[in-house]
């Protein structure tokens, strides 16, 4: 599905990135025994999924970490740091959404060259935001510096930006690792406002590419600088998937959309089972992601691999619960569709919305 000149433009190789995650994994697996008949013994089933889920004798619980990337160049050429908080927030605590898992507390760690007072407090500032939105509490955090080993643009502060989220699995709820998705389920969408933190290095070598270096001040077309276009706050769809789960809405999947596109995270959760989907109506992609893709004619495969064009997460659920999936998403001032249906073929069919609308097959 990845187009032959991902790596030259992105400057990424995914191909690359998913082995060393899984030689990653592959030893990390070999420590599971140092738990076993203990608290904290990793229990999910499926392996690849967006988080881990630990037995703490009956309490399950599960972690996850992850970081907000190069997105901080973007806040560091406009100087607006208190949105990354959201990323920080979405990409940690969604993953723990994506086990059916309530995210509870979340620690943080920024390494910085130097100090800056200003940009510190506008980071935890947007982090406390960010933290109301998700219901969780930031128990802990380390700033370290570390001088010339961190780098960025400008001459601000530059830094990197992760953290670990902690979550819960109510006891009278199962994780939701695919075993329950079936043939005949629906596919539900949920609209993204942006590249969320994900695709970041392709976006900026395309800009840079056209515009100079100075990218970050040109006009993308929707009223906004590219820079501001490009730092729009991930939308943190953790509140809605555990109001859901309250309410006994009868979810069996849940897909982060983050790096590697719909196709490659939506596979995570049909692959316990060995299913497929035919994704017919996807949300389409922001005018200014489309203006982007145009701008660096890059190919609707390789887009739909690096970017979520326009969908943040998708969730799997029996046909006639979907509607009211939907609503209650509403209700919450989500934006939701039918995107499509579960099939029994092991292979994905997505009905791209981008600059040149086709069909992509993920097998």
């Amino acid at each position: 599905m990845v187009a032959s000149d991902e790596t030259a433009q992105s400057g990424l190789d995914t191909k690359l990135g998913d082995t060393c995650s899984r030689t990653a994994f592959g030893w990390a697996k070999k420590s599971f025994g140092n738990r076993a008949g203990r608290m904290g013994f990793p229990i999910f089933k499926a392996e690849g999924g967006f988080s881990n889920l630990m037995d703490f004798g009956g309490l399950r619980l599960a972690m996850t970490s992850d970081g907000v990337g190069t997105k901080v160049e973007v806040a560091e050429r406009l100087g607006v740091y208190d949105t990354l908080g959201y990323d920080l927030v979405a990409m940690t605590c969604d993953d723990l959404a994506a086990a059916g898992v309530e995210p509870v507390n979340l620690s943080n760690i920024l390494d910085v060259d130097r100090l800056d007072e200003r940009v510190v407090d506008a980071l935890m500032r947007g982090l406390h935001a960010a933290a109301e939105v998700a219901g969780i509490a930031v128990v802990g955090g380390e700033i370290a510096e570390l001088g010339e080993r961190i780098g960025g643009w400008g001459s601000g502060m530059h830094f990197n930006w992760c953290a670990t989220a902690i979550g819960v699995l109510p006891a009278d709820q199962e994780p939701l690792d695919g075993s329950a998705v079936a043939p005949g389920q629906a596919v539900v969408a949920l609209r993204s406002r942006g590249l969320r933190s994900n695709g970041y290095s392709l976006a900026r070598r395309l800009l840079a590419q056209a515009h100079g270096p100075d990218w970050h001040g040109v006009p993308s077309g929707d009223g906004r600088s590219w820079g501001e276009a490009l730092l729009t706050p991930s939308l943190i769809y953790c509140p809605l998937i555990t109001e859901l789960r309250r309410r006994g809405v009868p979810l069996t999947g849940v897909a982060h959309i983050t790096g590697g596109g719909i196709a490659d995270n939506f596979a995570r959760v049909l692959a316990l089972r060995g299913l497929g989907a035919a994704l017919d109506d996807v949300f389409p992609p922001q005018p200014f992601v489309l203006a982007l893709q145009a701008l660096g004619g890059v190919p609707e495969a390789q887009a739909y691999q690096l970017w979520n064009m326009g969908n943040g997460m998708l969730f799997t659920l029996p046909a006639e619960a979907a509607p009211e999936a939907c609503a209650i998403a509403a209700a919450q001032g989500y934006q939701a569709r039918i995107a499509g249906a579960v099939t029994a073929e092991p292979t994905i069919v997505l009905d791209t919305r981008g600059c040149q609308p086709g069909r992509l097959l993920h097998r």
